[in-house]
């Protein structure tokens, strides 16, 4: 079980995803630069306890056409090995000390929960909130998954995560979020979740859509 603290960051996640998002690939520029506000997500928790795992979504800008991002995100009391490429920065947390923040999709403690949670083995948990599961949050499950994505690719608006051998089998984590399922007959599994829009609306689309075949 995650124990939620409610303390001081520095910087904040905000600050850190404001200073990384312009270099990724599917961010929607905008000549102002990030105008970031929290929207959202949930969190899962690590069997070891010892990795911190959030899907947080931001904002960006104000008005209809402000885009939400998904940006899932892992917490951790060392450098992970290897994973020098998914660094966000590190953050100074008031009770657990120094904290390396990582992109999620590059941890393979966040990936294997989320294969956890499509498989019906983990349960989604409150953002802000310990030991509280978050009903909100729909999981289309699969019977049969692959034991690791290892093959990484990001596209326009998704992180796209691959099997290396056997059937080809998919998992697109979104970034930029749109309401609404995934649609199609190569979707296995899905996870839904909502988060708030700039307007007060609180859409509901796919966070993570599980596919058979290349994307």
């Amino acid at each position: 079980m995650a124990v939620i603290h409610h303390t001081t960051l520095t910087p904040t996640k905000v600050e850190l995803l404001a200073a990384w998002l312009p270099s990724r690939p599917w961010y929607r520029s905008t000549t102002a630069g990030p105008a970031l506000a929290r929207a959202g997500g949930f969190r899962l928790d690590d069997p070891e306890g010892e990795v911190g795992i959030e899907f947080m979504v931001v904002t960006d800008g104000s008005g209809d056409a402000a885009p939400a991002y998904l940006t899932p995100l892992t917490y951790r009391a060392a450098p992970l090995d290897g994973a020098e490429a998914g660094l966000i920065g590190t953050m100074e947390h008031g009770v657990l000390g120094k904290r390396w923040v990582y992109d999620g999709a590059r941890d393979p403690v966040l990936v294997g929960q989320l294969l956890a949670l499509l498989a019906g083995r983990a349960v989604a948990q409150a953002q802000s909130e310990s030991d509280a599961p978050d009903p909100t949050v729909q999981v289309r499950t699969v019977a049969d998954l692959p034991a690791a994505l290892p093959q990484v690719t990001e596209t326009t608006d998704a992180t796209v995560l691959a099997t290396a051998q056997g059937a080809p089998v998919t998992l697109s984590l979104a970034r930029v979020l749109r309401p609404g399922p995934a649609t199609g007959e190569d979707v296995r599994g899905q996870v839904l979740a909502r988060w708030s829009a700039p307007d007060g609306a609180e859409p509901r689309g796919a966070f993570a859509v599980l596919r058979e075949g290349a994307r």
